[in-house]
């Protein structure tokens, strides 16, 4: 089965050193572009983080830090990457949490534009939880009946993660999803804007630290303040915003966070 594919879709995938957005850094970046016309390209680059990269990490993708001795930071190859994923759409597994928030701030740190709001996201990952509820390589044993050799490897995972999201369109075409009280919140189409609806409609700022709840409204969606309207907080606690500007927090949602307030300053 071929993906409905109006755009091309850019399925990626990122080895790190960490899984701290904000202090981690990118090791390794693996992307397939597959075109409406069925043409796969590939780009794919071992990145020098300039920080160690701890053992457990190491041992966990098998990149050290003599492999990223002489090769690029990340800034050197950025606008080249920019560059392949512009005009496309993204895919991967579990991309919502991880891989796109890691990629925006890597993007940020090395001032070049990345625009992921005008890119329709498809995390495989959210739909085999809708469906099936499980890790990449069970869903690849699963849907591809395959078992996923090199796991942790950034190509392996990234080729895996087409396969899977192929099969899962071809699987449940015009089936309903529906939440855990079972009240259906949408139909898997092969199409990428249903897709993307599906897995990306609450999310507001990548680190999910600000989420829409029914209604459409903004709200906070950790500490003490979960589940509070964002505009609330902000007027209650005026000082709310200044403690995140200033704190251990992605750049996307610090710009997250500042767009609404600028949004309801500016509809006044």
């Amino acid at each position: 089965m071929k993906l409905n594919l109006k755009v091309p879709i850019c399925f990626f995938d990122l080895e790190t050193t960490g899984t701290n957005i904000t202090h981690d850094r990118i090791i390794e970046i693996a992307v397939i572009k597959l075109m409406p016309n069925g043409e796969v390209i590939k780009k794919s680059s071992i990145i020098n983080p300039g920080i160690p990269i701890p053992a457990e990490s190491s041992i966990f993708h098998g990149i050290y830090d003599k492999d990223v001795e002489g090769k690029p930071a990340f800034k050197d190859v950025a606008k080249d990457y920019a560059k392949f994923f512009e005009g496309a759409d993204l895919s991967g597994f579990n991309i919502i949490k991880f891989d796109v928030p890691m990629l925006v701030e890597e993007f940020l740190r090395a001032g070049v534009e990345f625009d992921y709001e005008r890119k329709r996201i498809i995390d495989s990952q959210k739909i085999y939880h809708m469906m099936e509820k499980r890790t990449l390589s069970a869903a690849y044993k699963f849907y591809c009946e395959k078992d996923l050799e090199d796991s942790h490897s950034a190509e392996a995972d990234t080729n895996a993660a087409m396969e899977v999201l192929i099969s899962q369109v071809s699987r449940y075409d015009s089936e309903s999803v529906t939440d855990t009280l079972g009240k259906e919140v949408g139909v898997i189409k092969n199409d990428m804007e249903v897709l993307h609806q599906l897995t990306t409609s609450s999310m507001i700022d990548l680190a999910g630290r600000m989420v829409r709840n029914e209604k459409g409204e903004a709200i906070i969606n950790f500490g003490k303040h979960k589940n509070k309207a964002v505009l609330e907080v902000l007027k209650d606690e005026p000082s709310y915003y200044d403690w995140v500007m200033k704190g251990d927090f992605p750049l996307d949602t610090k710009r997250k966070l500042t767009e609404i307030k600028l949004s309801n300053f500016n509809n006044k």
